[in-house]
């Protein structure tokens, strides 16, 4: 996939990539196409950092999942295509510096897929990189994820605090820079959408299911 250029800029004392993080602790999103009298409760959900109640919309939405910090990987138990996800997302250089795109790339995967298999997290990086290409969303990956009302792990314009001890972050930062380089093709093509299999939104009956990963169904 050719990407555009979003405006990442290279961290000093790194030659190619420069990803830079930011810290956060939720876990839960949503993305839709804003409608006229929908948008200000749609951001009413986008505004709640609680997980144990996910709140539905019902327009194209990024449906919320709850994730624990250290959620054992699936990985281990994904066929062998996936199985060589892992090898690369273990050789992956995270500790560079990186920026605030890339940063924004990895806190969606964090707080949307923590606790998914690897081909979960790097679907997800590629809804965002699909919408920052896409004329119909932000040029941006900050701004596909600061989008108004449409990631709930957003508050105030911010994220939470990302515990970026854990494993669970080292894997959205290496995920993220694979999607962001085209290193491994997402088995979600050129989705835009996606939600929790336990719910169906009506907007779904009109979207094309591009893959199925774990728990949640993606969408062109």
């Amino acid at each position: 996939m050719t990407r555009r250029s979003h405006g990442l800029g290279l961290a000093a004392g790194a030659a190619v990539l420069g990803l830079t993080f930011a810290s956060a602790e939720t876990s839960g999103a949503f993305a839709q196409e804003n409608e006229p009298g929908q948008i200000e409760a749609a951001n009413t959900a986008g505004g709640s950092n609680s997980a144990s109640t996910p709140v539905f919309i019902s327009q194209e939405v990024v449906q919320p999942t709850v994730a624990a910090d250290e959620a054992v990987d699936a990985g281990d138990a994904q066929p062998s295509k996936t199985g060589s996800l892992r090898q690369l997302v273990a050789t992956t250089e995270t500790e560079l510096a990186l920026s605030e795109q890339m940063q924004c790339l990895a806190g969606a995967v964090y707080f949307e897929a923590r606790g998914e298999p690897l081909a979960g997290q790097l679907a997800v990086a590629q809804v965002v990189i699909n919408r920052a290409e896409n004329s119909r969303f932000p040029s941006s990956y900050c701004g596909v994820v600061y989008q108004r009302a449409q990631f709930s792990f957003v508050s105030g314009g911010e994220m939470p605090r990302i515990k970026t001890g854990t494993e669970a972050w080292q894997r959205a930062k290496a995920i993220a820079r694979i999607a962001h380089e085209g290193l491994w093709e997402s088995e979600a093509g050129d989705s835009l959408y996606f939600h929790a299999k336990y719910v169906r939104p009506s907007w779904s009956n009109k979207k094309v299911a591009r893959a199925t990963i774990s728990r949640h169904v993606f969408y062109r």
